[in-house]
């Protein structure tokens, strides 16, 4: 079996921080793509079949033009400084965005319907505090099914996991085998930070737990800052963030269906903690983040 953990710097390229096609991963529809401005001051992309949004991870004042038009995103200064806008490409378009400094990612889908290109600022993106107690965490809802429906296959959100927290908590999966009526290709792509800081931290550390259904993989993986982890299947979580690092992911998800969907199912020895969740009490420091910053407490 090929590896699903892709540690950081591992898919590196001479024009990209991170380069994941969807042939790379071993699956049909996902890719993951992080620029470096301060590499390369401009990038161009032909999404030839294929449907993208860009989102900036720590790029500001980012330039973008699709087919002749002409947006600017404000971006951020980290994942863990502020929910940042972020704007659609529609499937065959010609892309070119450029910045100073900092990253972004590019994040896409095979596809083959049309839609317009959307720009989305930060204030309409749907910010969800999930979960409760120690599983209580910050749910960014970029492009899912009902927060963005201008779109064919791609599914975005983001995750942030206050430090001593886990995230992807019950283990859950959306995939081809029996009793689940999703089946979706997943990346999950992290940031590690520091307590205080606006990005990912080299010496940050955190936990990710995967498990297949027929037993053929369980193993849980040490993250570091900018790891990717591919999950074309299987049961995924918790994914922990040590208590003095809290933790970040970006999610891309893609599959078949004609319809975009995030249903999960649930390992059913672990369903009954979200009833647990209804006698505990949500994490006060959740949300970290807001369009207009981080959350003073």
């Amino acid at each position: 079996m090929m590896s699903w953990y892709k540690p950081a710097g591992t898919l590196a390229t001479a024009d990209t921080e991170i380069s994941l096609t969807p042939k790379d991963a071993g699956w049909e529809f996902c890719g993951f793509y992080t620029y470096n401005f301060a590499k390369h001051a401009e990038v161009k992309v032909e999404l030839k079949g294929r449907e993208a949004i860009l989102l900036p991870l720590s790029a500001q004042d980012v330039k973008v033009e699709v087919d002749g038009q002409s947006f600017s995103l404000k971006g951020r200064t980290g994942v863990f400084a502020a929910v940042s806008d972020w704007i659609y490409l529609p499937v065959n378009s010609s892309v070119k965005f450029s910045g100073k400094s900092g990253e972004v990612a590019l994040l896409t889908a095979e596809a083959s319907e049309q839609f317009p290109v959307c720009y989305t600022p930060a204030e309409e993106v749907s910010v969800e505090v999930r979960g409760s107690g120690k599983a209580t965490r910050q749910v960014n809802n970029i492009a899912t099914p009902t927060s963005f429906t201008a779109c064919h296959k791609i599914l975005v959100c983001e995750v942030i996991t206050p430090g001593g927290n886990l995230s992807s908590w019950p283990p859950h999966r959306h995939d081809k085998f029996p009793g689940c009526p999703t089946i979706n290709e997943e990346v999950y792509y992290f940031q590690i930070g520091k307590e205080g800081s606006d990005h990912g931290d080299k010496e940050g550390v955190g936990f990710f737990h995967v498990y297949t259904v027929d037993g053929s993989l369980d193993e849980t993986v040490t993250i570091k800052d900018k790891d990717i982890y591919v999950v074309p299947h299987g049961y995924h979580g918790p994914s922990i963030a040590s208590p003095e690092y809290p933790m970040y992911f970006l999610n891309v998800m893609a599959g078949p269906a004609a319809e975009r969907s995030m249903a999960f199912c649930d390992d059913p020895a672990h369903h009954w903690i979200r009833d647990s969740w209804n006698e505990q009490v949500q994490d006060p420091r959740c949300p970290v983040t807001s369009a207009q910053g981080k959350v003073e407490k």
